[in-house]
């Protein structure tokens, strides 16, 4: 049997369709967008502006508002490291939270270090911000709100609408993480009242090491200091020679993703809640991390009761899953996220991510059902806690028929 990839958060596969696209501009179409005295140039500047527009129409925004970046993490520190260094800015207050991804929250702790004041917002237990908890923290000198669209480890989705509205009626600017929510859920920049959002092209089947930051031009017009010199592309705010073939991957990933949502999501949700229910029924003792109502269509994050996490991911092989973020999967530490709405460490480490794809069937769900109750069963019965809960447990005049009680 083949391999399972349910990792999709980290990274996704590059659809075939966006490779097709790709691939004019790996091999003959080769010229520099810059150059603007030929046509080789002509063909690569009409190429990136047209995946320019595809990924503003994908927002409800002008494609003029867009500004090719690497990737979400350089999205979110020239959002806000950008606007925190204009010149001449005396605002030096930023609301946010404690569980964003960590290329928003360690520029966060970099201008904290450096003068700015930070106010950390507290999630809810299922990783949740309100706009009231928004409101509440705004002050005279808060310069921006940045909190993320839909959690990357949790799935659980902010009303961001709602934090957009107070941020509006605030006169502060609101920048919104949305890697892991593009393409996922619809995005209206306009209705959800976003000034900077910030995504990346391989999480929605695209190529590594592009992606995107909507940038407003007007109502009101976002300016941002450049953290890198040397050019004046990307109205000078991200120099360098574009990468044309990813940006052109990038647009048809995007727009791909929009045209295929409304029945994708609900499958994935389908999906995600087979294996949610299936896990459930064999297994006693698990817990679903994030908000049930509110969520990614793709994204399960469970706790497993006297199964170690780690040990749980070396006993599946053949299934690709994670205990947490990508960019912090090095790290020995419990994930940030799940610590920042409560959890022990304990029940930290015993978390497992589930994120599903677009290429996942039902028949890797059931299989992946079998696979992680059976290897759950086995460490419990290997993990000395467990016994002793079940020992108290039939003290206690309990059924300890089932690891654990």
């Amino acid at each position: 049997m083949s391999d399972i990839y349910l990792d999709n958060n980290a990274t996704t596969p590059l659809d075939p369709r966006v490779l097709e696209a790709m691939l004019p501009f790996l091999k003959g179409s080769f010229g520099n967008p810059a150059s603007a005295s030929h046509k080789f140039g002509w063909g690569a500047e009409e190429a990136v502006e047209a995946a320019r527009e595809q990924v503003g129409g994908a927002l409800n925004a002008a494609g003029k508002d867009i500004i090719w970046t690497s990737g979400a993490t350089e999205g979110n520190n020239l959002a806000i490291q950008g606007l925190a260094r204009l010149p001449g800015e005396r605002r030096r207050h930023i609301v946010t939270s404690p569980i964003e991804h960590k290329s928003t929250v360690e520029p966060c702790r970099f201008l904290a270090a450096d003068g700015f004041e930070v106010t950390w917002l507290r999630p809810d237990p299922t990783g949740r911000i309100s706009a009231e908890q928004v409101a509440a923290a705004i002050r005279d000198d808060t310069l921006l709100v940045t909190v993320m669209m839909g959690n990357n480890e949790l799935g659980t989705v902010n009303p961001v609408a709602e934090i957009g509205a107070v941020c509006k009626g605030r006169g502060v600017l609101f920048h919104t993480d949305a890697a892991q929510a593009f393409g996922k859920i619809p995005i209206d920049v306009e209705r959800m009242g976003i000034d900077l959002l910030t995504l990346s092209a391989h999480k929605l089947y695209g190529p590594k090491g592009v992606g995107a930051l909507f940038a407003r031009r007007r109502g009101p017009r976002v300016r941002l200091q450049p953290f890198m010199l040397g050019g004046e592309q990307e109205r000078g705010w991200r120099c360098g020679t574009l990468n044309v073939p990813g940006i052109v991957g990038c647009g048809a990933a995007a727009e791909i993703a929009v045209r295929e949502m409304p029945e994708e999501a609900v499958r994935l949700s389908r999906l995600r809640d087979r294996l949610w229910s299936g896990l459930a029924a064999r297994l006693p003792e698990i817990r679903l991390n994030g908000n049930g109502d509110h969520r990614l269509p793709h994204t399960l994050n469970v706790s497993f009761a006297y199964a170690d996490g780690d040990s749980l991911m070396a006993h599946l092989s053949d299934i690709a899953v994670s205990s947490g973020s990508a960019c912090t999967s090095a790290s020995v530490a419990p994930s940030y996220v799940l610590r920042g709405i409560g959890l022990s460490d304990v029940a930290a480490r015993s978390s497992i991510r589930f994120s599903l794809g677009r290429f996942n069937t039902e028949a890797e769900i059931d299989r992946s059902i079998e696979r992680v109750a059976e290897t759950v069963i086995r460490l419990r019965r290997m993990n000395p806690a467990c016994e002793l809960a079940r020992r108290e447990a039939t003290a206690l005049g309990h059924d300890a028929s089932a690891p654990p009680p």
